[in-house]
């Protein structure tokens, strides 16, 4: 996955979002309905293509999560790209469904990775504690959680998470795929309308893992579970069972962050070398 596009190609950003309830995640999977196989699919149309264009995306989110600021990257053949820039985000406004939109199409600087040149990725949580359940307007967005909960209980129990951290516990594992992450906020904060927003922003999030740590505070928030226990199953390291890992449609990727043009290279060499925690103790 080159940070350049190869000869005669030309690198768009998209900067799209997607009600992803009726998804089976980004990712292209045969014969079910994604988010990515919409997009490349209403890319061929609108531009004529015979070939596929894949896209690069910054995050890939689960069946049932839903997106306002994510990003992808797809490289198009130059001619292409001339013939259909000035018109090419009207014409996918009007071969896209409904539930996913691009809202920005543009040349990418040098450098760009819609992944790799990314420094942090920022999701929100939605819940709801009130005994009558979630607004219906708002079901498919938000959580019902038939508890009430402490908001403060869980914005202490989250500062023990905070940091470069092996997130092993609160990740499904991959094959070959580092679990150590650097979580740079995660907090909680009740609106006046009653919602309970989790902010939760890193470097980069391995899978399940915003989803497991909000089972885990609600635990907290509810008093099922004390203050410190979210940080005790961190530094156990493996998978507790009492960790839940709550339904998606709670879940919102809001907006990914990109360092100056000038630095998108570096930090895309960066983020592709694997990670690993200093040893403890002194040499």
């Amino acid at each position: 996955m080159s940070d350049e596009a190869a000869p005669g190609f030309v690198r768009v950003r998209l900067d799209l979002s997607y009600d992803g309830k009726d998804f089976s995640g980004w990712a292209k999977q045969r014969e079910r309905r994604t988010v990515q196989g919409e997009l490349e699919s209403a890319l061929r149309t609108v531009t004529r293509s015979s070939e596929n264009h894949e896209l690069t995306v910054a995050g890939r989110t689960d069946a049932g999560v839903h997106a306002r600021g994510q990003v992808a990257h797809v490289d198009l053949p130059e001619p292409v790209w001339a013939e259909h820039r000035d018109k090419l985000l009207r014409r996918l406004a009007g071969r896209l469904p409904h539930d996913v939109r691009v809202w920005r199409v543009a040349e990418a600087p040098p450098g760009f990775n819609a992944r790799f040149s990314a420094v942090w990725r920022r999701y929100a949580y939605r819940v709801v504690d009130h005994p009558g359940g979630v607004d219906p307007l708002l079901r498919g967005h938000v959580l019902w959680h038939d508890w009430p909960l402490d908001v403060d209980a869980m914005n202490a129990a989250s500062a023990a998470l905070l940091g470069e951290h092996d997130f092993a516990a609160y990740c499904k594992r991959r094959e070959g795929a580092t679990t150590i992450r650097t979580l740079q906020k995660l907090s909680w904060e009740r609106g006046a309308d009653g919602v309970i927003t989790a902010t939760v922003r890193a470097d980069a999030f391995c899978h399940n893992m915003v989803r497991s740590l909000v089972g885990a505070l609600l635990f907290t928030g509810d008093g099922h579970r004390p203050v410190d226990w979210p940080g005790k199953v961190l530094a156990a390291g493996v998978r507790d069972s009492a960790v839940h890992v709550v339904r998606p449609h709670g879940l919102t990727l809001e907006e990914v962050g990109y360092p100056a043009d000038e630095l998108l290279a570096a930090r895309s060499k960066e983020a592709r070398n694997k990670r690993s925690l200093p040893s403890a103790g002194c040499c």
